[in-house]
């Protein structure tokens, strides 16, 4: 399949992406993901290795749209974050002042 990352054209098979990533040991996932084979790897070092590129050359976004087309499971940010509901500013004055000692 050919798929353009970081305004370069790059022909990439999912045997290929396979190969590659076999002896590449996978760093800390943090952020967005891909699983290739049995271990998840993060989305730029992925596309590092596939790409022969620095990190900075590349977004997360153009890997995992070519991971997606070749067939492998991507996987987002964690919408931990996300889901927390924001506290309005007297609820958190309140909760930096502390809870009321019961009596």
């Amino acid at each position: 399949m050919r798929c353009v990352i970081a305004r370069f054209p790059f022909d990439l098979t999912k045997s290929g992406v396979l190969e590659s990533m076999k002896v590449i040991r996978p760093e800390q996932v943090i952020g967005e993901s891909v699983i290739i084979g049995r271990r998840t790897y993060p989305v730029k070092q992925v596309g590092q290795v596939i790409t022969r590129q620095d990190r900075r050359d590349f977004s997360a976004g153009e890997v995992l749209r070519a991971m997606t087309q070749l067939g492998f499971t991507c996987r987002g940010l964690p919408h931990t974050a996300a889901t927390t509901r924001a506290l309005s500013p007297f609820q958190q004055a309140s909760a930096m002042l502390g809870a009321p000692a019961a009596v």
